[in-house]
């Protein structure tokens, strides 16, 4: 393994533990080469057969756990969520489409598994995913979605609190 640091072949392995989820082993390591000696962390997961999404257009992309996380976190961003439980939900939701869709996924099962992982997670996020992914052309679409959104939580079902400011 090169070291991200300095480009040296040479790595060393110095702790190896099983991801969360047990589907992933993390790595710590550390550059043998002199001048640099510095530690990185690598992970390492089972190559699976490619998921297509099939897009609006019906033009199909790889899958990208990559993009899914950047989603996530764009509609979290200055909400109080931890990193960890951002990639635990990439992490449940990569998991269901790949037990559920062999080799293809409507690009819309991802938005709305998105949205309900969202949903319980954080209302504010949720919202903010929503308008973007329900393309909300003005304000009385994202009132009618704040609306429910509150109806949901008058009902007691399981919902974040959306009157409180976040700390940022």
């Amino acid at each position: 393994m090169k070291c991200p640091y300095c480009g040296a072949d040479n790595t060393r392995v110095i702790e190896s533990r099983p991801g969360e989820d047990g589907s992933t082993i993390r790595r710590r390591r550390e550059c043998i080469h002199e001048a640099c000696g510095r530690r990185f962390t690598t992970y390492e997961r089972v190559e699976q057969r490619p998921l297509m999404v099939v897009k609006k257009d019906q033009k199909r992309e790889e899958f990208s756990r990559d993009k899914l996380y950047r989603g996530i976190m764009k509609a979290c961003e200055k909400r109080p969520i931890p990193a960890e439980t951002l990639e635990a939900v990439c992490d449940e939701i990569e998991r269901k489409l790949r037990l559920e869709y062999e080799r293809e996924v409507p690009s819309a099962v991802i938005g709305e598994r998105v949205m309900d992982a969202l949903r319980e997670l954080d209302g504010v996020a949720y919202v903010r995913f929503a308008s973007v992914y329900r393309e909300f052309r003005d304000v009385e679409t994202l009132l009618k979605e704040v609306l429910a959104l509150i109806g949901d939580r008058a009902r007691g079902e399981r919902l974040p609190q959306l009157d409180k400011p976040s700390d940022a």
